[in-house]
């Protein structure tokens, strides 16, 4: 059976000024996950407010515990790029 894990990443962008900026920053974000990673990033919350940010990092894997090193790479990454924006990040695992 395989592993699919969803981590939920809430970013707060108190230096954004505009749905622009956010939107801009947030593209970028997720274009370098998707080639790094080699995982389904969406936007899945707060799209109309410019200092708030929900996305989804998803995978599957046919080892749950190679899932998990994908999703703790990509919380990683996140981290050092946008530091302390990284307000909450959450793992659930679908099967």
């Amino acid at each position: 059976m395989p592993a699919v894990g969803v981590l939920t990443l809430e970013l707060r962008f108190e230096e954004s000024h505009s749905l622009k900026d956010k939107r801009h920053f947030i593209q970028s974000l997720k274009d370098r996950l998707r080639r790094h990673h080699n995982v389904s990033v969406s936007e899945i919350d707060f799209q109309d407010l410019w200092q708030h940010a929900l996305l989804a990092a998803v995978t599957v894997s046919p080892s749950r515990q190679y899932a998990a090193q994908v999703l703790e790479a990509v919380e990683s990454e996140v981290a050092s790029q946008v530091g302390g924006s990284l307000v909450n990040a959450v793992v659930e695992w679908l099967a």
